[in-house]
């Protein structure tokens, strides 16, 4: 476990994180939800499985987490982490290509991090948090066409937070460069009625799904 500073509007803080080096020549940055940290089996599970594809990982929390409230922070503090992190990235793998990913809340404020200029060469959304649930009328999807590189979304067809389904299609479709694999059945976290499976394993099994994607964009 490695220690990243963040630079806050009140000062210099401190998150934890854990650094895992590859071969494949990518890099992998995930983030949590809003309710977990970085130690969540489903987290863990999607990042090992990607190890195992040769990405090198790295998976941290957010100052809130750190402090130990359960709610999340100001946008501005998950954005500036956003920024921290992938400059730590940067540094220990500065040939690779860098991919941020996130559960719901983490994949948001990634998203949110790029569309204010934040360099990366793509992103994947675990769970897209595109408005809380039985609130369509709030979308957060503003900045998303203003993301130019690639977009992943991986999204379960029974997520609420992407109810109704053509809202979200709506949204992704005003997207500059926008991908979406539906996991059939899956809520909010990939579950699925009448299919119990750990967390670990319920994320393992979506990396294969972001392995193919930076396969698919890398040879274009």
């Amino acid at each position: 476990m490695v220690d990243i500073t963040v630079e806050l509007p009140a000062g210099a803080t401190a998150v934890s994180a854990d650094w895992s080096e590859g071969t494949g020549g990518a890099t992998a940055i995930v983030a949590h939800g809003a309710g977990t940290g970085k130690d969540h089996p489903f987290l863990t599970g999607f990042a090992d499985a990607l190890g195992e594809r040769g990405f090198s990982t790295l998976r941290f929390n957010f100052p809130y987490v750190e402090q130990g409230r359960r709610m999340p922070g100001p946008a501005t503090h998950a954005i500036a982490t956003w920024n921290a992190v992938v400059a730590f990235a940067r540094a220990q793998a500065p040939e690779n290509t860098i991919w941020a990913a996130g559960k719901s809340y983490g994949g948001r404020m990634a998203s949110m991090a790029v569309a204010e200029g934040l360099s990366v060469d793509g992103l994947a959304y675990l769970g897209y948090p595109l408005h809380a649930p039985g609130k369509p009328e709030r979308p957060r999807a503003e900045h998303l066409p203003a993301i130019s590189v690639p977009q992943l979304f991986i999204e379960g067809t029974n997520d609420p937070f992407i109810q109704p389904v053509s809202q979200f299609e709506e949204v992704v479709a005003g997207c500059q460069s926008a991908h979406v694999v539906w996991v059939d059945g899956g809520g909010h976290t990939f579950e699925v009625k009448g299919r119990k499976r750990p967390p670990v394993e319920i994320g393992a099994a979506l990396a294969p799904i972001l392995a193919d994607f930076v396969d698919g964009v890398a040879s274009r």
